[in-house]
């Protein structure tokens, strides 16, 4: 074990070139990020060490602060700092035995999984490496001994950072013990690695990113100095480190001084006959305002006092089944220019006896460029709203995939009209999908009317049996609803023909052919008269008979449709035809539904929109279940 302690010394002493300038051993590397440090060459920015490797800086940055308090930002978009694409040609410069890093970083965006210094892999069988890091509320640190676990540890600090403030983080490795330091504080501690560090066979050396082979996940936050040791730090060299940086730790909160920008455009969210939610989101805390009326002049307006990034204002007060227009206004002070939206319209909830229609897309997870076109085709088609069966992301904790995929390729459509979703497996119930949509609380499981329907919304990622919370809710509400029309949306299909969701029918003929927690649901759908089940989660069409006591009949049982074409890779159906289905199509799509009284008339589009499919429910008065 290697063990080194500066009676006196900090790392800001550190600063002298020589071996007799100090007490305590030399890094192996150290960046101070200030102005100094930035080389711009050409279409190149380098960020010099005072030692150890140059790094080549990507994405936005600035320059917060003066002299000793001067800090680099990145903006979190594809910004960082890489040392070694490949960590094999930096191997001088990574410690083997031991490891101490040193860091004093302020985080503005939390991550499911954060990185500020660090080489890693952590993909199954492959785990491997180290990283100082970050996840949604605290400081974290990962590594993998050789004679370890054969996987990566992954220690979580105590401490919640806030948002834009300095920290001084400590990670040290001794090959038996990790331990993780917050301001001077031990938080953290495990003995489950063991041995020298078992790092990965090829993957790049980054500050100010959580990266390793499929995963890429920028910093939005400062960074104002790192060190790195190939020896491990004791508690007293942490005591003595922190109090050189204690002033630092001591400052207030401090973000970026980029221009007001959307990070994400305004969009609408649970529309009522009365009300309207409308919501966006600055790259800077802000001052909102929105303006609405009946004419593009949008004489009424309401204020959010407080400054935040994410703005959501309710208007109260509509008369139904009526066009208004809106736009928002963002400012950093009262005073100040404001980032103006430009105008758009919307339509409050219909009367129960209007004739409505509604956009079905599902899974549009990591394909913007399918899921932009679908919303154009919806939109195009001016449906009253968009429902979403779940999987709105590929990787719900990574806030890149709702800011850079989801909301930017929708926007042409939910920016006029709301959308209803539900939890896919995708979102992993992260912060994310709560953050950016407005719905009745819990917000996983909630019910709405439109004109003389009835939706009804569930999380079909958490428990569905007769015991269960959602069950009874929905059976409860179900029983009590005087709706022509009855509609439930969840992301898993409780009758899908795939080929190897439910069981690979390519190699057994055994199969659930649907998922079996969602079909403990089939007998309230059947006993309160639902008439179709919207799904996602496989990436096909399809659309099954109505359903009886798990029998085909001809009507008045509920129809299940997979829409699961909204972006994501396609799947096929296995090689069978069951019972259940009526048709099944491989392809990209959306789907319109348009109802007038107690007709319904379903539609399904191809990527090229055109229409593959259709069907019409007319219902007798004496079978509307009024």
């Amino acid at each position: 074990m290697k063990h080194f302690i500066l009676p006196i010394v900090g790392l800001i002493t550190l600063l002298a070139t020589t071996a007799s300038a100090h007490e305590g051993p030399d890094p192996l590397a150290r960046w101070r990020f200030d102005s100094d440090a930035i080389s711009q060459q050409g279409d190149q920015t380098k960020i010099l060490p005072r030692r150890g490797p140059t790094g080549m800086l990507s994405g936005k940055f600035e320059m917060l602060g003066e002299k000793y308090d001067e800090t680099l930002f990145l903006n979190g978009n594809q910004s960082a700092i890489v040392i070694a694409e490949n960590h094999n040609d930096a191997n001088k410069y990574l410690p083997t035995e031991a490891l101490t890093v040193s860091a004093v970083v302020s985080i503005s965006q939390p991550e499911q999984w954060g990185g500020l210094i660090g080489v890693i892999e952590d993909n199954g069988s492959q785990e491997s490496g180290w990283l100082v890091g970050y996840d949604e509320k605290t400081f974290t640190f990962a590594l993998r001994g050789k004679e370890g676990t054969g996987r990566l540890t992954y220690l979580k600090g105590k401490t919640a950072y806030e948002a834009g403030k300095l920290y001084h983080v400590v990670a040290v490795y001794d090959g038996e013990t990790m331990q993780l330091y917050v301001n001077g504080q031990l938080e953290a501690e495990s003995k489950e690695q063991s041995g020298p560090i078992q790092y990965p066979a090829k993957t790049p050396f980054m500050i100010g990113a959580y990266r390793d082979s499929d995963e890429f996940q920028s910093l939005k936050g400062r960074l104002r100095e790192i060190v790195l040791y190939d020896l491990a730090a004791k508690k007293e060299w942490v005591d003595h480190d922190f109090e050189h940086n204690a002033s630092l730790a001591a400052l207030p909160a401090m973000e970026s001084n980029d221009p007001l920008e959307f990070v994400i455009e305004p969009y609408l969210q649970f529309g009522t006959q009365s009300s309207m939610t409308v919501m966006w989101r600055t790259n800077r805390k802000a001052l909102g305002t929105l303006y609405y009326g009946e004419t593009a002049e949008c004489p009424n307006r309401i204020d959010i006092p407080e400054g935040k990034e994410i703005h959501e204002i309710t208007i109260e007060g509509l008369e139904p089944e009526t066009q208004y227009f809106y736009r928002t206004e963002s400012r950093l002070k009262p005073d100040a220019d404001p980032l103006t939206s430009k105008p758009a319209t919307f339509q409050t909830a219909v009367n129960r006896d209007t004739p409505f229609a509604f956009a079905v897309i599902s899974d549009t997870q990591g394909n913007p460029a399918v899921s932009g076109k679908l919303a154009q085709f919806a939109w195009g088609q001016r449906p009253s709203f968009l429902l979403h069966p779940g999987d709105l992301v590929e990787v719900g904790p990574r806030d890149s995939h709702w800011t850079q995929h989801f909301f930017p390729s929708m926007n042409p459509l939910i920016r006029h009209v709301p959308f209803f979703p539900v939890l896919g497996n995708h979102e992993q119930n992260a912060q994310h999908f709560y953050d950016y949509v407005s719905l009745p609380t819990p917000e996983y499981f909630y019910q709405f009317r439109f004109g003389n329907a009835h939706f009804f919304m569930i999380d079909s990622n958490r428990n569905l049996d007769p015991d269960s919370e959602q069950y009874q809710w929905l059976e409860k509400h179900l029983s009590a609803s005087d709706a022509t029309w009855k509609f439930v949306c969840h992301h898993h299909p409780p009758y899908s023909s795939d080929e190897n969701d439910y069981g690979n029918l390519w190699k057994t003929n055994k199969g659930t052919r649907g998922d079996q927690n969602a079909r403990q649901l089939v007998p309230l759908y059947e006993k309160y008269h639902v008439d179709i089940v919207w799904n996602g989660h496989i990436h096909s069409y399809e659309r099954t008979w109505p359903i009886r006591e798990n029998r085909a009949v001809k009507e008045n049982a509920p129809i299940y449709m997979i829409t699961g074409g909204g972006g994501g890779p396609l799947e096929t159906p296995g090689p069978i035809r069951p019972f259940f289905m009526n048709t099944v199509r491989h392809g990209h799509h959306y789907s319109m539904v348009r109802i007038n009284d107690m007709k319904l008339e379903f539609q399904a589009y191809d990527l090229d929109n055109r229409l593959f499919d259709q069907m019409t429910i007319s219902k007798q008065p004496a079978a509307a279940h009024e």
